[in-house]
């Protein structure tokens, strides 16, 4: 378990990775209440929030904006497993210091979180959905930074700020999901034919078709509860499969890109400099 704390203004950053060949848990509390978001990594770790002999858990993580209130007596519980290790950057600020926050900060929270600021539960779940691609590639460089003491609490805080202010910009953007629990399901079913089939993807009707969802509704939901089209989700988690294929296994550009369904080396090169600001051939292991 690697573990970061910083403090920015009356903010608290905590940065999590943890990986297990075995099955583990770690449990969390807070010592006083407080108004969080948690962003979640590649990991797609298993969450359960536990709170008055209650039980919320949360089986789809990866990609996950969650806020919260939680006071101290609520147990935040990651389960971290083979396949599914923790990557957790959480943002949180006592309910105290809202009035304290510069920049007119508290506002935001009163506007857009209100139901956290004024809340009727030891735990209130505020609005979540799955991050864009550009508050995704946030948390990939958290948990992709090379360096340390100074500089890295430096790259931290500027991060945090970013990641924070992309989070209210998407919120308050977003129109009220009134999107009903089944179709939710097959939304999610999608994301993940999706990524178990990278290489070889379904096309929009074959996937329409898989779900039982016409291709019209994947497509408006889709976008809806993800925050991009179908494909250009596709195109982003190939290219972030692709970068974790050259950074931590012996692969060379071409078989990354074969790996994750380029057939042209231009194409995957020119993708990925889009998406990152350099090209394959630039990352050092």
């Amino acid at each position: 378990m690697t573990r970061d704390i910083i403090d920015i203004n009356d903010f608290t950053v905590l940065v999590e990775e943890s990986s297990s060949e075995s099955t583990i848990t770690d449990s969390c509390y807070f010592d006083e209440p407080v108004i969080g978001v948690a962003f979640y990594g590649a990991g797609d770790v298993n969450l359960t929030v536990r709170f008055d002999k209650k039980e919320i858990d949360f089986h789809r993580t990866k990609g996950l904006a969650l806020s919260f209130y939680a006071n101290e007596k609520v147990e935040f519980k990651h389960t971290i497993s083979s396949g599914k290790p923790l990557q957790c950057v959480l943002i949180a600020t006592a309910v105290s210091n809202l009035e304290k926050l510069p920049n007119e900060e508290g506002e935001i929270f009163e506007q857009l979180l209100h139901q956290l600021v004024n809340p009727s539960d030891p735990y209130v779940e505020g609005p979540q959905f799955f991050m864009t691609p550009t508050m995704q590639m946030v948390v990939d460089q958290v948990f992709d930074i090379q360096y340390e003491g100074k500089t890295k609490m430096m790259f931290f805080r500027s991060q945090m700020t970013t990641l924070l202010s992309h989070f209210f910009g998407q919120l308050a953007t977003m129109k009220e999901n009134v999107m009903k629990a089944p179709e939710r399901e097959k939304l999610y079913e999608a994301k993940q034919i999706l990524l178990d089939n990278m290489d070889t993807p379904p096309s929009l009707t074959e996937l329409s078709r898989l779900i039982g969802l016409n291709s019209f509704k994947l497509k408006k939901n889709f976008k809806a509860l993800f925050g991009v089209p179908v494909f250009k989700y596709l195109q982003n988690e190939r290219l972030t499969k692709a970068h974790e294929l050259l950074r931590k296994e012996d692969m060379s550009i071409q078989e990354a890109a074969w790996h994750v369904g380029y057939d042209s080396l231009s194409s995957f090169s020119n993708a990925f400099a889009k998406k990152y600001g350099f090209r394959p051939s630039e990352i050092s292991r």
